[in-house]
């Protein structure tokens, strides 16, 4: 076998070779790609700005739940009394006349499927008398938490 048979050999196997593994990547950066214009043609994905990972999952609800969740929204920010600020997120107290313990606890439900990425601690002390919310989650949450949750600028 000559010298530039053999090196002509090589090349064609190491072009069959190849050529198994550049589909493969083809096909994963085609599928992440569809995944991504899928989700985003669902309506799945709908950015608070372009500098958070963090969003709200509009389908997670269907239209009725969506206004309900957004009518407690209302009440809870209206019912507010204090806000403290954490360092992974913020700390509500709330008027327990004005918002109940399974209000507060069906808020935190329907929005942990809008926003899976939240932390939920409910807290119900003083026999009643006191109602809380401490909404957490991860690095650079608190930035979403203030613009959804209308959190007044220092």
């Amino acid at each position: 076998m000559t010298n530039t048979k053999q090196a002509t050999d090589t090349r064609e196997w190491a072009l069959r070779a190849s050529l198994p593994l550049s589909m493969l990547v083809a096909a994963v950066l085609i599928g992440l790609f569809g995944h991504i214009l899928l989700a985003r043609y669902k309506g799945e994905k709908q950015p608070v700005s372009t500098e958070t990972r963090f969003y709200c999952n509009s389908t997670a609800l269907n239209p009725a739940e969506r206004a309900a969740h957004k009518e407690l929204t209302d009440r809870l920010i209206a019912a507010r009394r204090k806000i403290t600020e954490a360092t992974d997120g913020y700390e509500f107290q709330f008027d327990a006349s004005a918002i109940s313990f399974p209000d507060l606890a069906n808020w935190s439900v329907a929005e942990a499927k809008c926003c899976p990425f939240f932390d939920f601690h409910l807290d119900l002390e003083n026999s009643g008398g006191a109602l809380g919310l401490r909404l957490t989650g991860p690095v650079g949450v608190k930035p979403f938490i203030r613009l959804e949750f209308a959190v007044p600028a220092k």
